[in-house]
Formats: C-alpha cells, structure tokens, sequence
C-alpha cells in the first residue's frame, strides 16, 4: 500500500467521523428526536415500575431488591470470613500451648514446687519460732516471770 492510499483512507475515515457527528449532532439538537428519546425513557421508567409493582403485588423480588440482598450477603459473607480466620488464629494459639496432658504435668509441677516451699517455710518458721522461744524462756528464767507471761505481756 503506498503513502498516497494511506493518506486517501485517513482522509476519508475523518470526513466519515465528521459526518457521522453532524448528523448526530442536529438529530439530539431536533426537537422531535429529543421528544422522542425523552418519552422512550420516560416509558422505560414506568415499564421499570410497572414491572416492580406487579413483582411486589405476586411477593416476588425485585432486581433491585435482588442487588440490594447481594450486597448485603457479600458484606455478611466478608464478615464471615473475618470471623474465620480469627477462629483459626485462636485454635493455632492453642495449638502452640500444647495438649491438656502437657498443661496437666505443667500444672502438677508447680503445685509440687509450691508443696516444697511450703515445706521449707513451715520448717524455717518452727525453727526460727523454737529459737525464738528458747531465748525468751532464758531471759524469763532470769526475770521470775514466766515465758507465757511474757508472751501474753508481748500481745
């Protein structure tokens, strides 16, 4: 193809666009094309109704009612979703912490360490309470007065 058909073609597919656009052009600015598409979408409209108050009168969704219940599953169906993986974020948090077998032995050991302090204090106190006792009982000997005596002078 040589540059003159090219140019020839490029010429004429503009004159073409330009026509098309006049004619377009005065037919919305016609008052009978624009009467005319006013009223085909006016009767859309109330075909649009019409259609809506008939489904309504037979308790059949609308398209809008349709969308408008769509939308809502969508948002239910994204919180859902939410709900899920944050269950799932739960159970590996509790997957981490182990079986009910280890928590058990966990717990076990610590009641066993707990025992063993226990232990040790009781037997720090009584000795430290007979050591204790024994210096008041030499000092009330020295005194006259009687180590219950001397206790209940304390209280």
């Amino acid at each position: 193809m040589t540059s003159d058909d090219k140019g020839l073609r490029e010429r004429l597919a503009r004159q073409g666009e330009e026509a098309i656009g006049k004619v377009a052009q005065e037919l919305l600015e016609s008052p009978v094309v624009s009467g005319a598409l006013s009223a085909a979408f006016q009767s859309r409209e109330r075909a649009v109704r019409a259609q809506e108050l008939a489904m309504g009168a037979l308790n059949l969704p609308s398209a809008s009612d349709l969308e408008r219940l769509t939308r809502r599953l969508r948002g239910v169906s994204q919180r859902l979703e939410g709900i899920e993986d944050s269950l799932d974020g739960v159970q590996q948090r509790i997957d981490s912490l182990g079986s009910a077998d280890d928590l058990e032995q966990r717990l076990s050991a610590i009641e066993q360490a707990l025992a063993r302090i226990e232990g040790q204090l009781a037997t720090a106190s009584a000795g430290s309470d007979a050591a204790a006792g024994a210096r008041s009982g030499s000092r009330a000997s020295g005194s006259g007065v009687s180590p219950g005596a001397r206790a209940s002078d304390r209280d």
